[in-house]
């Protein structure tokens, strides 16, 4: 059914964003935020209202509007392709619009005490609702290439927003960097769609329709493509395109000097908006990578080694905001390894956990830094819980979410992912996982011990002038604090007595949450037998294609059997839970312990083992080796390309220019001289004998018989002289 409102929801951000953007330096900065926040709330409210309507009994899967066509070409043996702008509402994207809409009504919310004052406070809202319209314009597509404009749209929002205050190098730096690094994964993404298109229309289901291509997937095993099979190909093409916009190895690097931009922007950044895409993306094809063993072991691997790699480098940063940007690293590598071992509801779980506990760290981050006088070294704070008790008590209560301790909702997420993983078989993967874990709890309390417990160590001007930030700052991190302890609850696994309804609601759009690459008997039925790959084909001919989905991922038949199932409890679950919540413990108590009793003992331990700690404090160089193996070699490249081009292409066309002039400046003197010359002359002659000729003719009857007497008696005198002709 056609729902004409749904288009608002995209709408309302991007008409914020025209207000402000053309009218922002016009009006008052009053009237400015309540446009800027008026419009993503009023988006969160027709989200909330999409979300009730599908969870009403009997209500349809999804909610669409067709906006207009958009592209219709080829015909005969042309590949076709018709595409409109559409959007959908399903029970994944319902999640996602919560979560964009209503985390970043918060931050917007926070930006009008954050941002109170700054010359370009117009023009930051009108950048938030930009941001906040692409990312919305990303979730709601419903095909391929739709949401690669949103995609790319956030790419672009991204950049502004981090380099906002473009006066300062660092900060334009940092934008670019974002930009550049991100082009690099879209290349890729770009790779990937081309190939899945031409790969469905080579199968006969020319389309980029989320429907369709999870529909067809199956449609392409067999096909290969670069050595690989086809499905895999896609799917690894799609997650490097996935590995720049979520900050996966290698590409992260531009998402830790992010944090050049306000802090609210950091916030949207990581917790709501782009981070969450390369994530959603995934969740979004579950259907083909289910098809694509070899995609989803590259997807897993990668994710849980960005676990760790990043967890490590946060336990020794000085910067707040770069401690919380590695752990959003860290917990995108999570959200990926649910991905890769085919969990995907757990993922998307851990998305909207991280969102929340995210989002509160890093405006509580804002607010200390607000305070401190924008000092963002951890080492020159401290004391900050007496003077800033609501930003230390929601800081604390996100921090102990993302420790995974419960009942706070990182644990239950987490431990999701953790499960899953195990359950899979790859308990080398979860062993990655449960490391990173650790490490997160460590240097998250660690955070919280140097920030705000002990004497503060920042100059006397700042120590006196320390006090909590005002409500509009203090109240979205309430909010932010309460949703991170809560949220768990919607996925309590059967396990600790629950139903999992997260789990639940996301069945109706992702397909077997037990698929993984090495459980082939468990995948969805597009791997299944022979016989039901014909009797998919059947069905394709007798029913629409939205049946046969329905049917192939037998989201109508989840029995009670099958629930059944679900509900034996593997006893192993509970083991490794115990193993989780404990190390967490321990790990964070020793934090608290070591930087609030022990002080000295980080220094020493930095003193003997300096190589490692220089190690993680330099981020593995990672920066310096990019900088060194590729960024200075393509300066190098650029520079020689612009030598050959100066003196070179330049030289050929300067020369052939100047070849040309110098022709032209002989070829005019020539002209000039002899040919115009020669004509002028011609001219100049006949003119002179004709102005003397023409005193010939007088008309006087005397002149003529003067003449003609004067030249009888000449001819006389010489027919004397030299004889008359005979």
């Amino acid at each position: 059914m056609e729902h004409s409102w749904i288009g608002w929801i995209i709408f309302l951000p991007l008409l914020g964003f025209v207000f402000n953007i053309f009218l922002g330096k016009k009006v008052s900065n009053t009237l400015s935020h309540l446009v800027g926040v008026g419009a993503v709330f009023g988006s969160f409210l027709l989200s909330l209202t999409a979300f009730r309507l599908l969870r009403m009994p009997g209500s349809e899967d999804s909610l669409t509007q067709e906006l207009w066509t958009w592209i219709r070409v080829g015909s005969g043996t042309l590949p076709t392709l018709d595409l409109s702008v559409a959007l959908t509402v399903d029970h994944l994207s319902a999640v996602m619009l919560l979560v964009v809409t209503g985390v970043g009504t918060l931050i917007h919310v926070y930006s009008i005490g954050y941002m109170k004052g700054d010359p370009g406070y117009g023009r930051f809202f009108s950048y938030l609702n930009l941001f906040s319209f692409s990312m919305l314009l990303l979730v709601l597509a419903d095909n391929m290439l739709l949401m690669f404009v949103g995609w790319e749209g956030v790419g672009l929002c991204s950049y502004l927003l981090i380099g906002f205050w473009f006066k300062h190098l660092p900060n334009t730096t940092a934008g670019n960097k974002a930009f550049i690094v991100n082009r690099i994964g879209d290349f890729a993404f770009v790779i990937g769609l081309m190939l899945l298109f031409w790969g469905l229309h080579r199968a006969g289901h020319a389309s980029l329709r989320f429907s369709d291509i999870n529909l067809y997937a199956s449609s392409l095993a067999g096909d290969r493509v670069l050595g690989l099979p086809l499905l895999d190909a896609i799917g690894i093409f799609f997650f490097i395109g996935a590995t720049g916009k979520s900050a996966q190895i290698p590409l992260f690097v531009w998402l830790p000097d992010a944090m050049a931009g306000p802090t609210p922007v950091s916030a949207l950044i990581h917790a709501a908006t782009m981070v969450t895409a390369g994530v959603y993306m995934i969740g979004r094809l579950n259907g083909l990578y289910s098809l694509a063993p070899i995609a989803l072991a590259t997807v897993a691997t990668v994710g849980a080694l960005t676990a760790v790699f990043s967890a490590s480098i946060g336990l020794v940063q000085n910067d707040i905001k770069k401690v919380l940007a590695y752990s959003t690293v860290s917990q995108l590598g999570y959200m990926m390894l649910a991905m890769g071992v085919a969990a995907y509801s757990a993922g998307i779980f851990h998305l909207v956990t991280h969102a929340f506990f995210k989002a509160c760290l890093f405006l509580g981050s804002g607010s200390v830094i607000l305070a401190m006088h924008h000092e963002q070294d951890i080492r020159k704070m401290g004391g900050l819980a007496k003077k800033m008790p609501w930003t230390y008590g929601t800081f604390l209560v996100s921090t102990i979410a993302i420790a995974g301790i419960p009942p706070f909702s990182g644990f239950f997420s987490k431990d999701e992912i953790l499960w899953k993983t195990w359950e899979s078989g790859h308990h080398f993967l979860w062993f990655l996982g449960m490391l990173g874990a650790l490490m997160t709890a460590f240097y998250m309390f660690r955070l919280v011990a140097l920030t705000f417990f002990g004497e503060n160590r920042a100059d006397e001007h700042t120590r006196e002038h320390l006090k909590e930030q005002p409500a509009v700052v203090v109240g979205p991190l309430v909010v932010l604090a309460f949703l991170a302890a809560i949220a768990g609850f919607w996925g309590v696994p059967h396990a600790l007595g629950g139903s999992n309804q997260f789990q639940q609601w996301l069945e109706p759009v992702m397909s077997s949450p037990h698929a993984s690459w090495q459980a082939p008997s468990l995948t969805p039925p597009a791997l299944a037998s022979e016989t039901e790959h014909v009797q998919l084909h059947r069905h394709e001919e007798d029913e629409s294609p939205a049946e046969v989905h329905e049917e192939s991922y037998g989201h109508e038949e989840h029995s009670e059997e099958s629930h059944g199932e679900h509900h034996a409890v593997d006893p192993m679950e509970y083991v490794l839970m115990a193993i989780s919540v404990l190390l967490a413990a321990l790990s964070g108590g020793a934090a608290l312990w070591i930087y609030t009793k022990r002080p000295d003992l980080p220094g020493k331990w930095a003193e003997k083992y300096s190589k490692l700690y220089q190690l993680l404090l330099g981020k593995y160089f990672i920066d310096e080796i990019y900088d060194a193996a590729i960024v200075k070699n393509l300066f190098r490249l650029m520079y020689r390309l612009a030598r050959f081009d100066l003196l070179v292409i330049d030289g050929i066309v300067n020369g052939a220019a100047h070849v040309t002039r110098w022709t032209a400046i002989f070829s005019g003197w020539f002209d000039n001289t002899f040919v115009d010359g020669m004509v002028n002359g011609t001219a100049s002659t006949a003119r002179w004998a004709g102005s003397h000729l023409r005193k010939l003719q007088t008309g006087r009857i005397q002149s003529y018989v003067y003449a003609v007497a004067t030249g009888v008696v000449i001819l006389a005198v010489l027919g004397l002289i030299v004889g008359f002709p005979r």
